[in-house]
């Protein structure tokens, strides 16, 4: 036999062996079946998703046994929802304290400027702080008055004949009240903003001493 003709023979053998290769069925090698556990740790299989794989992790196995996907349950679904939302909140931290430092190092020359701004924000926290108390003695001196006042009324007075109570000066008594009202808690937010400048201030200072490498 002459070499082209051994080729020639060749070349049909490989042809008809790949054309019965493409007429097998695939079905052994594609094959894969379901494998979870559930709640109590029993495990499941199935050809299909079980029901009891439902909401659990579960892995997708070939027929060489090898896992070549996992489905995610809900809690590991929640569990990586959880992680990467902590993650963004750790990146939003590193960058918030980054933009804070090139703020202070842009901001401030020495310790000074930043004592000296701190000094000007408390003494405007305290000029406003004792407006709305010398506000708030006022109101309650005018409170003391009216009290006085409708004392000589019904239903505050017990003489059987005292006429009733005017309406302009019930009117004013519940706004001076209010008045007080608004005026303590203005007080009691001034005094806790006091405390939150002194302690970003001094946050700020001994940033700044860090990354001057001041002691």
């Amino acid at each position: 036999m002459t070499s082209s003709r051994i080729g020639l023979t060749l070349t049909l053998i490989i042809a008809v062996a790949a054309a019965d290769a493409a007429t097998l069925p695939s079905s052994h090698s594609s094959a894969v079946f379901y494998r979870c556990k559930d709640v109590r740790g029993q495990t499941h299989y199935g050809d299909s998703m079980p029901p009891e794989c439902q909401g659990q992790d579960t892995e997708v196995v070939n027929s060489r046994g090898t896992v070549v996907n996992v489905i995610e349950g809900t809690a590991t679904s929640a569990a990586r929802a959880a992680q990467k939302e902590a993650e963004q909140a750790q990146q939003k931290e590193r960058e918030s304290a980054e933009l804070r430092d090139k703020m202070l190092i842009e901001t401030y020359l020495s310790v000074q400027d930043i004592e000296r701004l701190r000094d000007q924000r408390l003494d405007l926290l305290e000029a406003q702080l004792r407006v709305s108390e010398q506000h708030l003695a006022g109101l309650k001196d005018r409170e003391a008055r009216l009290t006085q006042q409708v004392a000589r009324f019904k239903p505050y007075s017990d003489k059987p004949n005292a006429p009733p109570l005017p309406d302009h000066l019930a009117e004013d008594l519940v706004n001076t009240v209010n008045g007080m009202a608004v005026d303590r808690e203005s007080i009691e937010d001034k005094k806790a903003e006091q405390v939150q400048v002194k302690k970003r201030f001094e946050s700020d200072i001994k940033r700044f001493k860090e990354l001057k490498g001041i002691k």
